[in-house]
């Protein structure tokens, strides 16, 4: 394996972490905020921050599969 190999799997690897943690904390992030605003908008007893926070969690998770299915289908071409 070549150093131009292993240097462009590192930065494979480290564009992926970075991919992942945006996908889990960007969409959470939203869930809870626009839950919040819901919440001083209406009162929903904390029904819509848990709401909120779980949509975006949903959200996030399925865009990390996603992710990690094309991450794996594009390393596929490279080997």
């Amino acid at each position: 394996m070549s150093k131009e190999t292993k240097q462009r799997q590192l930065v494979r690897a480290f564009a992926l972490m970075t991919t992942i943690s945006a996908y889990f904390t960007g969409p959470v992030l939203l869930g809870v905020f626009g839950g919040l605003w819901l919440e001083s908008r209406y009162d929903g007893s904390g029904l819509y921050l848990v709401g909120g926070m779980l949509l975006g969690l949903v959200t996030g998770i399925f865009g990390i599969f996603r992710v990690i299915r094309q991450f794996y289908r594009d390393g596929d071409d490279t080997e």
